[in-house]
């Protein structure tokens, strides 16, 4: 269930591959429907879904970020610039479920942990979701759960030292 720390055209990148006990066309819905990533991305969507299309992110308390787009293949990839990052959702049938590989491609290595326990906790909110589950909003702050993954990353190696913001 952890993420892996990887190196991707160079770049820093962190990966992870749940199984999933519901159809491609559910988590299809999860992951590119603002209304469902409500439930758990940790941003206010805007999407035009479609190759090229403009995204945006609200992250409340009046930071934004701009992005845009750059493969869909529904209901199988959705890959978006996130800022200067890139993030990709691929969807594969196994069994009467999926298999959701979500890569996060980043700037800077330092940031690694850090991201790669925001995602942990985004992705469990997921699955939460897509069982029926109530799930806490996305927070603006790290919570005791995001502490215990990132301290997990670190202690796997994941590189880490990029600031952490404070609990709102």
């Amino acid at each position: 269930m952890h993420g892996t720390y990887e190196t991707i055209d160079g770049r820093p990148a962190v990966r992870f591959e749940r199984r999933l006990a519901h159809p491609v066309e559910k988590v299809w819905r999860a992951v590119t429907e603002p209304g469902e990533l409500a439930h758990w991305f940790p941003a206010t969507v805007t999407v035009d879904l479609q190759p090229g299309g403009a995204m945006s992110f609200d992250f409340g308390g009046g930071m934004t970020m701009e992005g845009a787009v750059t493969e869909l293949d529904p209901p199988r990839t959705f890959a978006f610039r996130w800022g200067t990052e890139h993030l990709r959702f691929e969807l594969e049938p196994e069994g009467d479920g999926c298999r959701l590989t979500f890569t996060h491609v980043l700037d800077e290595a330092d940031t690694a942990a850090r991201n790669a326990a925001g995602w942990h906790v985004c992705l469990d909110r997921l699955a939460q979701r897509l069982a029926g589950e109530e799930t806490a909003a996305p927070g603006s702050g790290p919570t005791e759960e995001w502490r215990a993954h990132y301290e997990e990353y670190q202690r796997r190696g994941v590189p880490a030292g990029a600031p952490i913001p404070e609990q709102a």
